[in-house]
């Protein structure tokens, strides 16, 4: 983060701004080494299908590439990269963006036109990422994330790191509704809470499913290899493996040196071994959270801690990396995340109430869970199902292989539904499900009794409602009415 004077423009940055108060707005141009930026991934995916394709040609005996074979993977290579350079730089120039008192306004689009307006009191996340390269020549991307699901984010690609970060507490600032002088927002002090150690990590990742499938595939490679004879099994780099290894890596350099620290303008988040993000989440945003733990972690006794917040949806693993508040965590640091996004619910369960629900399968607390019933249709875990109402929240545990525990505020329902399938309905059973935004977690209370199930609904619904009256401003930072 840069330090001192919030104003100050750093020497070879271009200033951002919000617009002026009165007139027309001021439109500002990303940084022009955008293309080039944009355009580096070409350049490595080309050398990358060149690579394989040399190797599997010494694998069959082809030999290496002579000199004017060379010269022409050479000259297409070049000409790929141009074009793409070029493509990008029209992109560039057609791109513009403004910041108001209301919205972040983007225009973009050569052929087909477009614009996008983020209004900032739907405002759900800001972050800042620096690929590798960006990282290394100091640029960076701003991301803002909006209510409204997949196709709301706003992208700013690339600016000076200093300006993303200037703009980033500007559009904090305007989102909460904090008045301040001048146009550079003053950035927010933070205070550090959680850092996972890089260990941890890595020993997590080694433990997850991806990693155990890739030590399979290897061991079976290489039974493969000695049984027939056949060397080139390994060298030819078969797609699952390089899916699987691919994973394994994304899921450790994501994950490394993840930090979590509170500020007035909310959670902050920062992660990545090569690629750096930093990612705020706003207070009251969080609409849903999941606490899962897989079965070899169980031993340890670690966690991983994920939320739903509109905005995140539809982006496929850049989904899943920003929807996730700890990657690994100890039951102490994910009940002292828990309570930070959810600062009642603590009051509410008591000493002891969380445990119930991530290790609990009794009723003990005023969990009501599943029927007996419940075992033809789910042999192995009916007994973790179940579901708890407190003042503030709904919280749903399940699995016995692999636990989660969902909560849910009161006023972040969205809707509710009773569902009954063929055999629930033979066996009298039904499953409660709550419409949350789309996320990682899927809040649903499966296998109660009917009658469970609708007085549930009908509790909920109430206390939803309730809830959501009592809600305060989306801009945080102003006096509610």
């Amino acid at each position: 983060m840069p330090q001192g004077d919030p104003g100050a423009v750093p020497q070879g940055a271009t200033p951002v701004a919000p617009a002026p108060a009165a007139g027309a707005p001021r439109w500002e141009r990303l940084h022009p080494v955008t293309p080039v930026l944009r355009s580096w991934r070409v350049l490595v995916l080309l050398l990358f299908l060149y690579a394989q394709e040399r190797g599997r040609s010494a694998v069959d005996g082809r030999g290496l590439p002579g000199h004017v074979e060379l010269l022409i993977a050479l000259a297409a290579l070049v000409g790929c990269v141009v074009v793409a350079v070029a493509a990008s730089a029209l992109a560039w120039r057609a791109t513009r963006f403004t910041v108001d008192d209301e919205a972040v306004r983007l225009h973009s689009g050569v052929i087909g036109k477009r614009q996008r307006v983020a209004r900032l009191d739907r405002l759900q996340a800001v972050d800042v990422v620096q690929p590798l390269v960006a990282r290394l020549l100091g640029f960076a991307e701003l991301r803002v994330e909006v209510a409204g699901g997949a196709g709301s984010q706003v992208r700013l690609a690339y600016l000076r790191e200093a300006d993303a970060q200037r703009l980033r507490n500007l559009l904090l600032a305007r989102s909460a509704g904090l008045a301040f002088e001048g146009e550079a927002a003053p950035e927010a002090p933070e205070q550090q809470l959680v850092e996972v150690p890089f260990g941890r990590v890595a020993a997590s990742v080694a433990l997850s499913g991806a990693a155990v499938a890739l030590v399979v595939v290897l061991v079976g490679l290489v039974v493969a290899a000695v049984t027939t004879g056949e060397a080139g099994l390994l060298l030819a780099a078969p797609a699952p493996l390089l899916g699987l290894a691919g994973s394994v890596w994304t899921a450790l350099s994501k994950s490394a040196n993840w930090r979590i620290a509170t500020s007035p303008d909310g959670l902050r988040l920062r992660s990545g071994l090569l690629e750096s993000r930093t990612q705020t989440v706003p207070p009251g945003r969080v609409q849903a959270v999941r606490l899962t733990q897989p079965l070899l972690w169980r031993p340890l006794g670690w966690w991983r801690v994920q939320v739903n917040v509109a905005g995140f949806a539809g982006e496929g693993q850049e989904s899943q990396a920003a929807s996730t508040l700890l990657p690994v965590a100890t039951a102490g640091e994910a009940a002292t995340v828990l309570a930070l996004a959810m600062p009642a619910l603590h009051d509410d369960l008591g000493a002891g109430g969380l445990g119930r629900g991530m290790r609990g399968t009794s009723p003990d607390g005023g969990w009501l869970v599943a029927p007996r019933a419940a075992r033809w249709v789910d042999p192995v875990s009916w007994r973790r199902r179940g579901a708890l109402v407190t003042e503030h929240a709904l919280l749903l545990r399940r699995g016995r292989l692999r636990r989660e525990l969902d909560v849910v505020p009161h006023e972040r329902t969205q809707s509710l539904a009773v569902e009954q399938g063929p055999l629930q309905r033979r066996l009298g059973l039904a499953t409660l499900a709550l419409h949350s935004t789309p996320g990682p977690v899927r809040p649903r209370a499966e296998h109660l009794s009917a009658a469970q199930a609708l007085a549930l609904l009908d509790e909920q619904a109430g206390r939803a409602r309730t809830a959501r009256a009592a809600a305060g401003p989306e801009r945080w930072m102003e006096r509610a009415g």
